[in-house]
């Protein structure tokens, strides 16, 4: 994803950015938002520097830090006594959270624009109710390949990542989720919940599919697709559409299988200080102007009614950035699984890169 992108400079940032805080002055109150890295639009060119935006308008201070991965969010909020007022989990870590009460009920009197939401996000697996949420981002998982390094072939499921005449070009996720989920669709599995049976299957596929791989990667997809090192790879659908604007070679494909269905969603944390600078963030955040501004930011598509229409031609057009309901009709959301059986999974996987 774009938020992988950027993480260290993201970090140096917001740790200036902190040390600042304590000299700063003449704001009437300050948050704390842990998000992930590069996950909102920063002012770049003529864009919208929406936590900047925010502090001008609300006179709020924002104290903005970031996170690799939805684990990594969950060991801080589970067992240190760090405190944050928003934060941005996935689908299945929203659940997680509720369900271990590390997130409260909102108040949605006080975040007014939460009712712009799309209907369909409103009623999500993981917040059947639209109690802890309000949705920031969405995608799918898609394809990326090369058309002139994939010669004859014209890739359309998931099953050319296991094409032995692409032996040694192929990438995978080295993340275990996203390429369990690959490989059990593959097998007949459903990604949302499964056992460690599910995960047995999808291991001996991912075994089957080892020796054609050049490597596992995250980040490094970008330079490997878009320098033309590699024929094809799985990667989420909104980088995609960035790949393919820096390489005219590069095709971004909707697996005709279907594919995972992600959702970002602000959440306020049980321990949060400042409840009444946090709601205030998510209503703002969820203005139809400043979600487009973070659309265009990370390609990835707004869920807030009137963003889609307020971004430029090419993103809004784009079935990579915002699938069509007929494709998302075949689309699962992960959901949270026993904690036995996601370390299960883990383990698997690293003894499957080793």
């Amino acid at each position: 994803m774009k938020k992988y992108l950027s993480i260290l400079l993201a970090v140096v940032l917001a740790a200036a950015s902190c040390a600042v805080v304590t000299s700063c002055s003449g704001y009437e109150g300050e948050i704390n938002v842990y998000n992930w890295g590069d996950y909102v639009s920063d002012g770049s060119g003529d864009a919208i520097d929406t936590i900047a935006k925010f502090e001008e308008e609300y006179n709020i201070k924002v104290n903005y830090t970031t996170y690799e991965t939805n684990e990594e969010l969950y060991s801080i909020l589970s067992s240190s006594n760090t405190q944050y007022d928003v934060i941005f989990p996935s689908d299945y870590m929203v659940e997680k959270l509720v369900k271990e009460k590390l997130v409260q009920k909102l108040n949605r009197k006080n975040i007014p624009n939460s009712n712009n939401i799309l209907p369909k996000f409103q009623k999500m697996n993981f917040d059947p109710n639209y109690e802890y949420t309000v949705p920031y981002s969405w995608n799918v998982t898609g394809l990326v390949y090369n058309k002139k390094l994939v010669k004859d072939l014209k890739p359309d499921s998931w099953e050319f990542l296991w094409n032995k005449n692409l032996k040694g070009s192929i990438l995978q996720f080295n993340n275990s989720r996203d390429a369990y989920a690959i490989a059990m669709q593959m097998c007949g599995v459903n990604p949302e919940t499964f056992t460690k049976a599910d995960v047995d299957k999808a291991t001996k596929k991912l075994k089957e599919q080892k020796p054609l791989l050049k490597k596992y990667v995250m980040d490094q997809v970008f330079n490997e697709m878009e320098k033309n090192q590699s024929a094809i790879a799985p990667y989420y659908a909104g980088d995609v559409f960035t790949m393919m604007l820096n390489n005219e070679d590069l095709v971004g494909v909707l697996p005709k299988e279907g594919s995972n269905l992600f959702v970002d969603s602000m959440c306020i944390p049980s321990n949060a200080q400042n409840v009444e600078g946090a709601e205030k963030f998510i209503d703002f955040m969820t203005r139809a102007d400043i979600s487009a501004a973070n659309s265009e930011y990370i390609t990835y598509a707004s869920p807030v009614k009137g963003a889609k229409e307020l971004s430029y031609k090419e993103l809004r057009e784009s079935e990579l950035v915002y699938p069509p309901d007929s494709y998302l009709e075949k689309c699962y959301t992960f959901r949270d699984v026993d904690a036995d059986v996601y370390s299960y999974m883990q383990e698997q996987f690293v003894k499957l890169m080793s």
